[in-house]
């Protein structure tokens, strides 16, 4: 695929005997944006523990030049052949032997500069407030949250190729959210390459903000290392490179947020012209604003998706009617005021309705289902189609240990439409709430489910 001739792994490290306390190697994945010159992109945070000013220089408001480290920085990029004649890996080999595709060659690189990207640092304090402990990156304290909107440039003239150009672009501003994308980095650096090196997660655009959509989020799973490694566009005509992962992790306390950051690759560039320039580096521009195109007949899932606030508590809510709304009894129990926000659209402003609760399920039913009538209905709705299958993924709640105060990710307690499908109809046709009260009459077996065990018993912790 493009993505694993365009991805790579940076590694870095001082000199032999280096006396610089703390400065060991490390790496991180990278993008190679151009092979005439030979340029390579990865996130800056890596450079930390080489920085002459230490952490603090982070605060500088311009580039930072290779003065502004430690001179005995080495460099090396480590990306998969194309089977092209390439310098071997092999100190024993000859210097241009002839690689297959796939194996893996080694080049030395030079850091062109340390650029910080204004927009996405700015997007990022928009909408991460530190008062609300958001944390991006390891779950180690140590990494210094100043860095995260910082990135590498790298000069590595062994990728130079005849007639090499630029890797395919797009603009993070032709992305809507729920569009595909695909994350191409090697989990934890250079440790075991043979067996990471540019491992692929598919996802889409979860959201983003941010002029011109500087910085985005996705479900495509990363793991450390992956950081400077790219989110990419796939097409029919190719896969196009849109964005570079930030941080792999993101924590909203001390809970765990499966949520992949990225920085737009046109505002990074945006942010590095005057560095390219100064290095004699003339960047073709990104291409523009395309509109996305919604197939003929498709019906657009965000449109139905709605913000349910009940007092201190928020959740997400499911439309079925321009005046009639799904969701979570959990979401809804406090017994306050209800407001609704559905998501806005093309035809539809962002709008706060008012709305009271029909139904709730008993705290004893497993089926945790709330429906909530609006006061008012939303403009400009287009009811959806319930399915009468079902695939897994309509989600209810995530897998938590009560115990130890934890959510496991990525394991998700769903109701299938199916379920609910007939006792909305019935709700629809006599406007009475007790069609839905079957939801509380769940037999054992549904029960024993929800609670994780074979057989009905004492429940489980999770």
């Amino acid at each position: 695929m493009e993505e694993e001739q365009t991805c790579c792994v940076v590694s870095i490290s001082g000199s032999p005997g280096s006396p610089q306390p703390g400065a060991g190697p490390c790496s991180c994945s990278g993008v190679v944006l151009s092979r005439g010159p030979g340029l390579v992109l990865c996130h800056g945070a890596r450079f930390a523990a080489f920085l002459r000013d230490g952490p603090a220089a982070w605060a500088q408001p311009r580039a930072l030049l290779p003065d502004a480290l430690q001179p005995s920085l080495r460099l090396h990029v480590l990306h998969p052949s194309a089977g092209t004649r390439v310098p071997a890996l092999s100190r024993d080999a000859p210097a241009a032997s002839r690689s297959p595709a796939g194996a893996l060659q080694q080049h030395e690189a030079q850091l062109l500069a340390l650029v910080p990207c204004r927009t996405f640092q700015k997007a990022l304090a928009q909408a991460f407030g530190q008062a609300e402990q958001w944390r991006f990156g390891g779950e180690a304290a140590g990494a210094d949250p100043r860095a995260l909107h910082w990135f590498a440039w790298l000069r590595v003239p062994g990728l130079d190729t005849p007639a090499g150009g630029w890797t395919a672009r797009a603009s993070a501003g032709c992305l809507r959210k729920g569009q595909a994308l695909r994350a191409c980095g090697s989990p934890f650096g250079a440790l075991c390459p043979d067996l990471f090196l540019n491992t692929l997660s598919k996802g889409v655009v979860s959201n983003m903000a941010g002029e011109e959509n500087a910085l985005l989020l996705t479900d495509a799973r990363c793991l450390p290392g992956t950081e400077g490694g790219g989110a990419f566009l796939p097409s029919a005509t190719g896969s196009r490179l849109v964005a570079v992962i930030a941080a792999s992790f993101c924590w909203k306390g001390a809970e765990w947020v499966g949520l992949t950051l990225l920085c737009s690759l046109a505002a990074i560039l945006r942010s590095s012209a005057g560095v390219l320039d100064a290095a004699g580096v003339a960047v073709p521009p990104v291409p523009g604003r395309v509109a996305a195109v919604q197939a003929a007949g498709e019906q657009d899932p965000l449109g139905w998706v709605a913000l349910v606030e009940c007092g201190g508590t928020w959740g997400s809510g499911v439309l079925l009617s321009p005046r009639l709304l799904l969701t979570c009894r959990h979401v809804v129990e406090a017994g306050d005021p209800l407001c609704v926000t559905p998501a806005p659209g093309p035809s539809r402003a962002a709008t706060v309705l008012s709305g009271r609760l029909v139904f709730a399920t008993e705290e004893s039913s497993p089926f945790d289902v709330a429906v909530v009538e609006l006061q008012d209905s939303v403009p400009g709705f287009v009811p959806p189609r319930p399915a009468h299958t079902f695939l897994p993924g309509i989600v209810a709640s995530n897998t938590r240990d009560t115990s130890a105060g934890t959510t496991y990710p990525h394991l998700n307690f769903c109701i299938p439409i199916t379920i609910l499908q007939p006792l909305v109809a019935r709700y629809r046709c006599t406007r009475d709430p007790n069609a839905f009260a079957e939801l509380n009459r769940a037999g054992e077996g549904v029960r024993a489910a929800w609670w994780l065990q074979r057989q009905p018993g004492p429940p489980s912790k999770l």
